[in-house]
């Protein structure tokens, strides 16, 4: 047997760590931009002040010192007794200045003695020998620890007070441009009369920032959006209003004329032309927010199945639990009917309508809802596969949903069908 050799499977690439979701706001970068920015230049003066004053006391401490050995070496070539703080190849003396003293050169450097700083100043005199002498250097170091502890203070107190200042001015900006974000929601929820109304944009002589001119952008697109739907609702109720006098005289003359063939397709496209046309009344209600429930008291199964059987269709109605529901009767048998109506004609049965508590489903076993229609909902007009239909029924149930205080949700069943998902609102104290 010819054996056989398995590869381990790669381990699967962890996933990278990733920054909690309030890092990503502008308050946040600004303050950690404003925080490194403030805490380099802190750095960059503090170190120019450092350096400058330790400079310049270790000069004079340095200045001072040769002059002490200026004096010291005078009084040894005198034959005079040197000072207390001077010697020769005095013991504390560091190796380095040492040997540079010894080398013919004079020369200063601070150091630790007895744990006190102590400024050297070393020369050469006679043969290998050094003379050096020694100053305090405590009062020195502790001006420059001085200074140091006073700029870390200062910059600490200069970077939490323009975090302040500067958080308090992006906080300003920062709420503005969320009003602005939430007034862009309530737009494209339909809310046209939204409007963020920054005070900047209403004086044209005022000098306007960014937000506001974003603000006010933002404002005159609505408003234009507005008189444009405002317009085009008009002309959609004025057509289907206008239509329904002449339509009710064919309506009348088609039921006048003798039977065959041609009156039958006369009065079904006279019925489907009357269809359209309070479909389109309907809607134009809905777009214009005129609509009133009618709330009682109704019980979702018998309601349901009495749809169904109104709708005389083949559909299977399942309920899971009753309950009732505070809602208007007529508009949520209209959201239903359109529901098995569309499934009838653009789906295939089996056809189901479920009752489970506050949430109804209509599902079919056809090929399910378009994307489009998934993603954005429906839109008038627009049918898939030249299917009969004008496409309102759909859009009609959403706006009378929007009415009840409904929730309507098309998606695709994950074994094939479309499904429509009806949740009422429902309080669970309701009998």
């Amino acid at each position: 047997m010819t054996p056989t050799t398995s590869r381990a499977d790669p381990s699967p690439t962890r996933p990278r760590p990733r920054l909690p979701a309030w890092t990503a706001t502008l308050t946040w970068k600004a303050a950690v931009f404003i925080t490194v920015m403030c805490c380099a230049l802190a750095a960059l003066l503090g170190a120019l002040v450092h350096v400058s004053v330790a400079n310049q006391t270790v000069g004079q401490a340095r200045d001072r010192a040769l002059g002490r050995l200026d004096e010291a070496t005078a009084a040894y070539e005198a034959g005079a007794r040197l000072g207390p703080l001077a010697g020769i190849d005095p013991p504390g003396l560091p190796d380095s200045l040492r040997r540079l003293a010894a080398g013919g050169e004079r020369g200063t450097m601070v150091s630790s003695r007895a744990k006190a700083p102590t400024m050297w100043a070393a020369g050469p005199i006679n043969g290998n020998r050094v003379l050096a002498v020694e100053i305090d250097y405590s009062q020195g170091a502790r001006t420059i620890d001085g200074l140091d502890r006073a700029i870390v203070g200062s910059s600490v107190l200069a970077i939490g007070a323009t975090l302040l200042v500067g958080a308090f001015a992006v906080t300003r900006v920062t709420r503005r441009l969320h009003a602005t974000a939430r007034v862009a929601r309530r737009i494209s929820g339909g809310d046209l009369d939204a409007r963020v109304g920054d005070p900047r944009t209403r004086n044209p002589a005022r000098h306007q920032d960014e937000v506001a001119a974003v603000a006010g952008a933002l404002d005159s697109m609505a408003t234009s959006l507005q008189r444009k739907l405002l317009s085009e609702q008009r002309f959609t109720a004025d057509v289907a209003h206008e239509l329904r006098t002449p339509l009710t005289g064919l309506h009348a003359a088609a039921e006048l004329l003798p039977p065959g063939r041609p009156t039958e397709l006369v009065r079904d496209r006279v019925a489907a032309l009357r269809t359209l046309t309070e479909d389109l009344l309907e809607i134009s209600r809905l777009d214009a927010r005129s609509e009133r429930v009618d709330l009682d008291d109704n019980w979702l199964g018998p309601l349901t199945e009495r749809v169904v059987r109104g709708s005389g269709t083949e559909t299977e109605v399942v309920v899971v639990r009753d309950v009732c529901v505070l809602t208007d009767r007529r508009r949520l048998e209209r959201v239903l009917g359109n529901l098995v109506a569309n499934a009838h004609r653009h789906g295939s049965p089996p056809v189901v309508l479920t009752v489970d508590g506050p949430v109804i489903t209509v599902r079919d076993h056809g090929e399910g809802y378009p994307d489009y229609l998934v993603e954005g909902g429906p839109q008038r007009f627009r049918t898939e596969g030249g299917t009969k239909g004008h496409g309102l029924g759909l859009t009609i149930a959403l706006g009378q949903a929007k009415v009840l205080g409904a929730s309507l949700r098309f998606s695709n069943a994950e074994d094939g069908g479309a499904l429509a998902t009806l949740t009422l609102p429902y309080d669970d104290h309701q009998p």
